[in-house]
């Protein structure tokens, strides 16, 4: 097994509160009530708690280092207590870390607790969302802004349903490949830039075009065209899981290293995660579109259990042994 490694892992991306607005402002429905300096604070672990025994002025273990959801539980027990007593929890929750409040439920937070936030440097959000409700779509938005992050020079195409980068030096042909490979029916994910982020609970990669160039392409000679209006929607898509590198090369470059068999397994390390990994000699005249498009139907064959080359040396080896009446090959020893 080779491995060629591209890229370091690492431990997950860093993000601030205004990062987690501007990427959560729609999907959560944020309102910002105060901001300020406290939104470059930076958010250390990418989750929130509801923080219904702090408030109780019990402190141990308390998540501090999260958002701070106030739902209607928790607001609801904040009045029971009296402006005074509420404000002076609230007070606490700062002084022992806690960078922001979200009110979620359409709880509506009163101007002394507006200006204890303020006073405290800190963010306050509002969301029209029921805080379960929240939870569960905050989660999501956490977790792509900490997933461990690289972009990588490479042109991405979903083909028979796997996700292929297809990478290699400059004039090869990357982007003509996939332009043919959309033609037959196939769909571009990046054109020559390939964001990826990694799913660290199940160790996946996902391969994504950056917001700027999503659904465009740079065909030479051609120039920027718009996929999704050439060919249809269906021929674009967002992201998609990477399952398979396809690295061009020029024949010139890897004579002799060429492996004609297939027998070799290579992978190339991105984030930590082996894909796997298939070099194809460019030169004149080669059909590119038709040798990525059989890789990618080899490499689903392989996914489900498929051996091709060891179902052929099986072949052989059995048919060497029928050629020399024998159930063994020439070469093994007979048992005593």
């Amino acid at each position: 097994m080779e491995r060629v490694p591209t890229a370091k892992d690492n431990s997950g991306a860093n993000f601030t509160i205004a990062d987690f607005y501007e990427a959560g402002r729609e999907r959560l429905k944020l309102t910002t009530l105060v901001g300020g300096a406290g939104m470059d604070r930076r958010i250390v672990e990418p989750m929130v708690n509801r923080p219904g025994l702090a408030l109780t002025g019990f402190y141990e273990h308390f998540a501090y280092r999260r958002l701070q959801l106030i739902g209607k539980a928790e607001m609801s027990y904040l009045k029971s207590l009296g402006e005074k007593t509420a404000l002076e929890r609230l007070r606490a929750l700062f002084e022992r870390g806690a960078n922001s409040l979200i009110f979620t439920g359409g709880t509506e937070p009163s101007p002394k607790i507006l200006s204890l936030v303020s006073e405290y440097g800190r963010v306050a959000f509002s969301s029209p969302l029921k805080t379960r409700v929240f939870s569960h779509h905050s989660a999501f938005v956490l977790e792509a802004l900490a997933a461990p992050k690289t972009s990588l020079y490479g042109t991405t195409i979903e083909v028979c349903g796997l996700g292929v980068m297809v990478e290699g030096d400059p004039g090869l042909g990357k982007s003509e490949t996939a332009l043919g490979l959309i033609k037959r029916g196939h769909a571009l994910v990046a054109d020559d830039f390939t964001c990826i982020r990694k799913d660290v609970a199940n160790n996946l990669l996902y391969a994504s075009a950056s917001a700027s160039t999503a659904g465009y392409m740079e065909i030479r000679g051609i120039g920027i065209i718009d996929v999704g209006k050439i060919f249809g929607v269906g021929a674009v898509r967002g992201e998609k899981r990477l399952q398979m590198v396809v690295t061009f090369k020029r024949l010139k470059d890897i004579a002799g290293e060429v492996d004609r068999v297939g027998q070799k397994r290579r992978f190339k390390t991105i984030l930590g995660v082996d894909v796997p990994q298939v070099i194809i000699p460019v030169s004149e005249g080669r059909d590119l579109v038709n040798l990525v498009e059989t890789a990618a139907q080899q490499q689903k064959l392989l996914l489900s259990g498929v051996d091709v080359v060891g179902e052929l040396s099986a072949r052989l080896k059995s048919r060497a042994c029928r050629a020399t009446g024998s159930d063994r090959p020439e070469n093994s020893k007979p048992r005593r």
